[in-house]
């Protein structure tokens, strides 16, 4: 079965605009040009195009997209079941938030009680799952199963205090992030207040801290995409001047 691209756009719910820009960027190559100037798109390229439309369903850029796929090793068969333990990850995320809104529901109606810790366990869990959907196999393959299964009990295990606490920190650490980076300076005393407060909240996820371990974190920032948009979203060269910042404090 052959497709154009208007075909190919309806079957698959996207915008012509969309499929073009795809060939613009070498992501998806139609098969062939026929002599009308036409693009046609074969079996392979809308296979493809479902793995594409896969990865964007679950938030990754282009960019990581056409790296994944156009990679030789890239196997389609197992990319699919990839993907279906991701959806399954995403389903049990789903279903642990409609169970805490149903406990919510019936606790108001006094049907039942709810501890403070149970009103916010479906909200711990979305975390950790889209935290497992995001960067699960890198830092698994960095630090161990072990560790990472020690954070996310941690993170099971923490109170509406603590957890006030760490997204303080997280939002201290940004706004010191920004003073110090005027600075130019990744060992000047606020830079290094940045790297501190970004330890203190590393530790309520850690089960025990380490500076080289941190460095390593540090360093990740940088190294991969997704986190350095976070940090240079806020400020353009902000994950590379934290990392900096947090190599002078840990010595590394």
């Amino acid at each position: 079965m052959e497709y154009t691209v208007q075909k190919l756009g309806k079957l698959a719910g996207i915008s012509t605009r969309t499929l073009r820009y795809y060939d613009e960027i070498e992501l998806l190559k139609p098969a062939k040009v026929n002599s009308s100037g036409y693009r046609i798109y074969g079996q392979k390229e809308v296979d493809r195009l479902q793995q594409i439309l896969f990865y964007r369903e679950l938030g990754m850029s282009l960019d990581r997209i056409k790296e994944i796929v156009t990679s030789p090793s890239f196997n389609g068969a197992i990319a699919l079941r990839e993907h279906r333990e991701q959806l399954l990850d995403r389903r049990r995320q789903l279903d642990a938030l409609i169970a805490n809104v149903d406990k919510s529901i019936a606790l108001s109606e006094g049907r039942i009680t709810m501890t403070d810790r149970e009103k916010f366990e479906g909200f711990k869990q979305k975390m950790i799952d889209e935290n497992e959907q995001k960067y699960g196999a890198e830092t698994r393959a960095k630090y161990g199963n072990d560790t990472v299964n020690k954070s996310n009990e941690k993170l099971k295990n923490m109170t509406q205090e603590q957890h006030d606490e760490v997204t303080r920190l997280a939002n201290e650490v940004i706004a010191a992030l920004g003073e110090a980076i005027q600075t130019g300076d990744p060992a000047s005393d606020i830079a290094q207040r940045a790297a501190d407060l970004h330890k203190q909240w590393l530790t309520y996820y850690w089960s025990e801290y380490s500076k080289e371990a941190h460095a390593g974190v540090a360093q990740m920032y940088v190294d991969d995409e997704r986190f350095r948009a976070y940090y240079d979203n806020h400020y353009p060269g902000a994950a590379a001047f934290l990392r900096d910042a947090i190599h002078i404090y840990t010595g590394h």
